[in-house]
């Protein structure tokens, strides 16, 4: 599913891109991988965390690497941080799990 505000802010800023339509769920780095045809590390996903005040934290990296949440939560002077539940990755972000782009939040 693709979000034509996140088209609208891209076009707006003077961005080229190309929309690529996944056929089903790309919740995992493996599913991006097989439906894109590229290794790993050209795939990039962004994760919601939020710290222990409930302030939202976006990591983005790529899909061969793991967040360290240890080092995360240090990153951001925060006590410790935790995946965010897929009803706050809507609520936060305007987007679903397996969705999110790295900008164009609302």
């Amino acid at each position: 599913m693709f979000n034509h505000s996140l088209e609208s802010f891209l076009q707006s800023k003077g961005v080229k891109f190309k929309v690529l339509a996944f056929k089903g769920s790309t919740i995992t780095v493996e599913d991006a991988v097989k439906q894109l045809k590229v290794p790993k590390e050209r795939i990039i996903k962004s994760i919601l965390f939020v710290d222990e005040k409930g302030l939202p934290v976006l990591a983005v990296v790529t899909g061969d690497h793991r967040v360290d949440e240890e080092k995360l939560a240090k990153a951001c002077g925060a006590k410790k941080v935790r995946k965010a539940r897929p009803k706050a990755v809507k609520n936060i972000t305007g987007y679903e799990v397996g969705a999110l782009p790295p900008l164009g939040h609302k």
